[in-house]
């Protein structure tokens, strides 16, 4: 099946519009080729220190005969995805002495949870601890010890940050390791109908909780299809997790011999060897689209509408908002997992998973199947499903789905696009994943209610302030302002307020959750407010008119009263919780279409001179 043209044009304008920034991004990994890991160029007293501590791995290190894989790990137990990783390091280590490799942990960077910080101080810290994984990948990695990198991490800034930070070592071949989806528990339906029932004030925190915890109640990565297992899905798309290795639950033989199939083949991506497979080459521009089209075939997490455009610069490659656009046109959306459905990820990789979508989309010429993958010729070997044969790992190839509920071929799609839309207007730009929104409800026009604080827009909530249609602005939620935070603690208010029959919509220079669902939500709205971005000339009353149709976001206001009516006052900046240790962040940190990060902007002003 040749290339859908859409996608050929698309992909041809990001290579065109990436060329001098991937060139001088390949000059830097091919430097890093020419000058090798330096481990036999180490002075004595360097060699000696870094293997002090390598036990019986000693004599190997020391000789230099042998892929010495770097681990960079996420673990804490905190986390329930990241929990499973405490005992990988060990395991790790054993299977590469399996195959006369050796491994040591390079480093660790940090993990928060967005669900146990959602709606709390600490969300203000959230996207920008992105970057503060990705400097300190860079760091555990800075050795020169190693000729190979496994990446410990699934959830929301932490696989873009892993993925940012190994990308400056892009000659080294690199692999992500998941660790799995927890067990399926409480229903997230129910847990939703839980969640309104007590913003409405019908059920108290005592059953709240009982629901939250009949959910969220194991060792694994959440259930829900938001930006932590969407993570998990791009990467399969990219080719950089084995085929099929993303949903493989914690703590089953399965999941094990992944893990040591995907140690075995990092140790086989040699250095030496033929078969040298850098991250930096594996992270092109067709594998950046098969990310983007992956994330609008399944119904992904809007947050990714930030990282890919990091991810991407990190690898010299430019994306913006429009090449999503143009693809959510014509990529399909071929499943539904909650929020956009009833079945989780659990349900979704026993109805054909990752590896289902990935072949159907290959055979509908609508994703780049001749992309360098760590596994495999390329990306056709990602269509098949991992088992076990007896004692034996096998892949199987997947060409039906078990669930037509859940998950549906090319030919008979859920909805026709990808469900992420691009809006613009005299409000800015930014945009609405519809994917689970009524099309009855992908236009809103009502006067606004403007707020500078999330905990306001529930007060006022609560008082029945906001009983009528009503768009919802959340200002000064944007990077700069104080770090972005998501929203999704508005999510079962204003879901009351739409199943009360009022036309409701959100706008906001914040982010949504990853999970964010069936209520129309403008986000990521840039320029934001502060600054002098024109949601901060907004007032209440406003008619406000959010099209995912036509792609409006407009504030219907006389042009020469809007011309010069003053923005809002600027709140003062976040201080306490840490926040103000993250101000550099926020002072250098870029719009949210680049990729929202103050790291990558000083790295490419410091390249650019």
């Amino acid at each position: 099946m040749s290339l859908h043209p859409v996608l050929a044009r698309v992909t041809r304008r990001i290579t065109e519009k990436s060329a001098p920034t991937r060139r001088k991004y390949l000059d830097l990994i091919q430097r890093g080729r020419e000058a090798g890991t330096n481990r036999g160029q180490l002075s004595c007293g360097n060699l000696a220190h870094a293997f002090a501590a390598a036990g019986d791995d000693k004599p190997v290190i020391r000789s230099g005969s042998a892929m010495n894989i770097g681990i960079v790990t996420a673990y804490n137990d905190m986390l329930s995805a990241h929990q499973p990783y405490g005992r990988y390091p060990d395991q790790i280590k054993l299977f590469a002495r399996e195959v006369g490799a050796t491994a040591q942990v390079a480093g660790g960077v940090p993990a928060m949870c967005d669900g146990v910080t959602q709606g709390q101080a600490g969300m203000d810290l959230s996207l920008f601890s992105r970057d503060v994984i990705a400097m300190a990948t860079a760091v555990s990695l800075s050795h020169a010890m190693f000729e190979g990198v496994a990446l410990l991490g699934i959830c929301d800034k932490i696989v873009p940050g892993l993925l940012i930070g190994a990308l400056r070592f892009g000659h080294l071949p690199t692999l992500l390791i998941p660790a799995g989806p927890m067990p399926s528990g409480l229903a997230n339906k129910e847990k939703q109908r839980v969640r309104q029932l007590y913003a409405e004030g019908k059920v108290g925190k005592a059953e709240l909780l009982e629901a939250e915890a009949a959910s969220y109640h194991d060792a694994g990565t959440c259930t829900f299809y938001g930006t932590a297992n969407s993570n998990q899905m791009m990467m399969e798309m990219m080719g950089l997790h084995l085929p099929g290795s993303s949903f493989v639950n914690p703590g089953t033989k399965l999941r094990q011999e992944l893990t040591r199939a995907a140690v075995h083949r990092l140790a086989g991506l040699g250095w030496d060897g033929g078969n040298y497979r850098p991250l930096g080459l594996c992270v092109d521009e067709k594998a950046i689209v098969n990310a983007v089209i992956g994330l609008l075939a399944t119904g992904g997490s809007t947050n990714h509408a930030i990282h890919l455009p990091a991810i991407a610069r990190a690898a010299g490659i430019i994306i913006d908002w429009t090449d999503f656009a143009e693809l959510s046109e014509v990529v399909p959306l071929l499943a539904r997992v909650y929020p956009n459905g009833a079945g989780d990820v659990n349900d979704f990789h026993h109805a054909g998973g990752v590896p289902y979508v990935i072949s159907e989309l290959l055979d509908n010429g609508l994703m780049h199947g001749d992309i360098l993958t760590v596994a495999g010729k390329d990306l056709h070997d990602y269509a098949r499903e991992p088992a076990m044969q007896g004692d034996a790992l096998e892949w199987r190839a997947v060409k039906t789905s078990r669930d037509p509920a859940l998950l549906r071929p090319v030919s008979d799609p859920f909805s026709a696009d990808g469900g992420m839309k691009l809006l613009s207007g005299n409000l800015g730009r930014c945009v609405m994943k519809t994917s689970a929104v009524d099309p009855a409800r992908w236009t809103i026009e009502a006067p606004a209610r403007v707020f500078a604080d999330q905990d306001d827009v529930l007060r006022a909530f609560k008082d029945g302030e906001l009983n009528r249609d009503v768009v919802v602005v959340v200002r000064f939620q944007g990077p700069r302002a104080n770090g972005m935070p998501e929203l999704h603690k508005l999510t079962p208010a204003l879901g009351v307020l739409q199943d009360k029959g009022y036309k409701v919509a959100l706008v906001t220079d914040g982010r949504m959750s990853g999970a964010s669902g069936k209520v129309p939500a403008a986000i990521h709205v840039s320029p934001e407010a502060k600054g002098g971005g024109p949601l901060g000339k907004l007032r209440d009353g406003d008619i406000v008119r959010v099209c995912a149709q036509s792609g409006q976001l407009e504030v219907i206001v006389d042009e020469d009263e809007w011309s010069f009516r003053a923005a809002a006052d600027e709140p003062p900046p976040p201080y306490d919780t840490g926040r103000e240790l993250f101000a550099m962040l926020r002072q250098g940190c870029d719009e949210a279409e680049r990729g929202a990060s103050a790291m990558l902007a000083a790295m490419d002003a410091e390249i650019a001179s």
